[in-house]
């Protein structure tokens, strides 16, 4: 009798540090199906807004932390993304997203760019049929093939909202990656300003400086 009752005692004692076992590897589990609940649920927030579900934005999530990659149009965009992902559960959020600015339309300075923007298309439509060539030149950073066109209207968009380029007039011509800047500008701070933010964009190896100083030709 004594010897079953020893029997049955060690039994129950091995089931129930078994059961403590098996109860201490939850909650890395549970940590597991949490992330991946949060990286769906901001997914579904970002996919469903009406100003971001027509960007390529992906979530990732790892231990709280929400991870947001992908390509919008403006800070705006960056911004609510963001703020979409902040959500319960999650400690952080490590917004990776880069703001893409789309080419020029205010007016002013801008409007003077704008104009001109045609020239730039025309350059990039002649850059496409090289694309094979150009591509070992190298891709920016969103990944598009850096040709002459695509860095003239990239300098061109610099300009935008530049107080020192106020009332300037000025014409970008890219060859060979060798930007040429010419036109009138106002001061001899906005000149140097302009080759400064020509010189910053991707892919431009040398900027020839045209530009001077004086009030725009009518």
């Amino acid at each position: 009798m004594k010897a079953f009752l020893g029997s049955v005692v060690c039994a129950v004692a091995m089931t129930g540090f078994s059961a403590v076992s098996v109860g201490a590897a939850a909650p890395k589990g549970a940590a597991a199906t949490s992330d991946k609940v949060l990286d769906s649920r901001i997914e579904q927030r970002i996919h469903s807004d009406a100003m971001l579900k027509k960007h390529h934005i992906d979530v990732s999530v790892d231990k709280g932390v929400a991870t947001l990659t992908g390509t919008v149009p403006t800070e705006a965009e960056r911004v609510k993304a963001t703020r979409l992902a902040t959500i319960k559960g999650i400690a952080r959020v490590d917004n990776k997203i880069i703001v893409d600015l789309p080419g020029a339309s205010s007016t002013g300075t801008a409007g003077t760019i704008k104009e001109k923007t045609k020239e730039g298309a025309e350059k990039t439509k002649e850059g496409a049929a090289k694309v094979a060539d150009k591509t070992k030149e190298g891709l920016s950073k969103t990944g598009e093939v850096i040709t002459d066109g695509w860095i003239t209207t990239r300098v061109k968009s610099k300009f935008i909202g530049e107080d020192l380029l106020k009332d300037s007039d000025i014409n970008v011509d890219t060859k060979d990656h060798v930007v040429t800047l010419r036109g009138t500008v106002m001061s001899a701070a906005g000149r140097a300003r302009a080759v400064e933010q020509a010189k910053e964009v991707e892919g431009v190896h040398r900027v020839v400086d045209q530009l001077t100083i004086g009030p725009k030709k009518p």
